[in-house]
């Protein structure tokens, strides 16, 4: 995508919208708004455009009308035609859509079962991050993925084969939030970023570009070997903690979005991929070289 003028992919984005590879899926875009096309252009500049006879989501992200196009302008998120959503400040459209996609795979894709994790590969061993907001999974996902040589699989969600029980990649632009944009900006080199938005649900929020290496390698599922845990506690020394295969099994459904909807293949798929996984949990302070070397120690153990 990143072969294409800016302005003649804007120019496509705000008329008949552009298809494209947004990790695994296929996405029709349509959007008139400046920041949703720049953010694109930048973020997904490896990815593939598409044939137009095709995509799994068609989507818009387009400015509410009436008197909200000029009075506190809102941006509106909608799937095929339906709004899932209430309107955001016009500002927020850019992370409005990296949400609507999270939403468009979590709430429909039941062929895998979903967890709320990031997840990254290296030396064949696929290492999954569970976590709530906050825990720190994607921090360490891009420092991971930005200076380790891991391969980004995907920063929020686990996608889990029924059948195979394999990690399927869905690499899109990492979300990184407040603190977390700092850390990733002095420590990744050569991060690409969108610009920064203050004042979300989520506080200030900004979104790093996949590496290369992790889209060229989009369709190749990973085995899962390792389940990590982390929780970032300020001024904490990183030190992972051996964790019990029952609790490991109970918070990675706690973290799923579909595991009530699967039922007993849920249980069967988790189980079995937790039996596989060694499991730990990882309290630490932000210390961007002590988490990799952390991480890269258990792929050499």
């Amino acid at each position: 995508m990143g072969e294409l003028p800016a302005p003649e992919f804007a120019a496509q984005l705000g008329g008949e919208g552009v298809v494209f590879r947004a990790g695994r899926f296929s996405v029709r875009l349509l959007s008139p708004l400046a920041s949703v096309a720049e953010g694109v252009h930048s973020l997904y500049a490896d990815s593939d455009t598409l044939a137009p006879a095709f995509a799994d989501f068609t989507v818009r992200v387009q400015p509410a009308s009436g008197l909200r196009r000029w009075y506190r302008p809102q941006a509106l998120f909608s799937l095929n035609g339906a709004l899932p959503f209430a309107p955001l400040p016009l500002a927020h459209a850019y992370p409005l859509l990296e949400w609507g996609l999270n939403w468009c795979v979590s709430t429909h894709c039941h062929q895998y079962l979903i967890v709320h994790a990031a997840v990254v590969e290296k030396h064949g061993q696929a290492l999954i991050l569970p976590g709530t907001p906050g825990a720190g999974k994607s921090t360490l996902c891009a420092l991971l993925t930005g200076r380790g040589g891991w391969r980004l699989l995907s920063d929020e969600l686990a996608l889990i084969d029924l059948a195979s029980g394999l990690l399927h990649p869905n690499p899109r632009p990492i979300s990184l939030k407040n603190a977390s944009i700092g850390i990733v900006q002095r420590t990744v080199a050569d991060a690409v970023l969108s610009p920064a938005v203050a004042d979300t649900l989520k506080g200030t929020v900004a979104h790093m570009r996949p590496p290369p290496g992790s889209m060229v390698r989009v369709l190749e599922p990973a085995v899962p070997a390792l389940i990590v845990f982390p929780r970032f506690i300020d001024g904490v020394e990183g030190k992972l903690a051996p964790l019990p295969r029952g609790e490991a099994f109970m918070r990675m459904a706690d973290n799923s979005f579909n595991y009530s909807i699967l039922g007993a293949e849920a249980f069967r798929v988790l189980a079995a991929l937790v039996d596989q996984s060694r499991c730990f949990d990882f309290p630490n302070g932000g210390d961007a070289a002590e988490a990799i070397a952390t991480m890269d120690a258990l792929v050499q153990s």
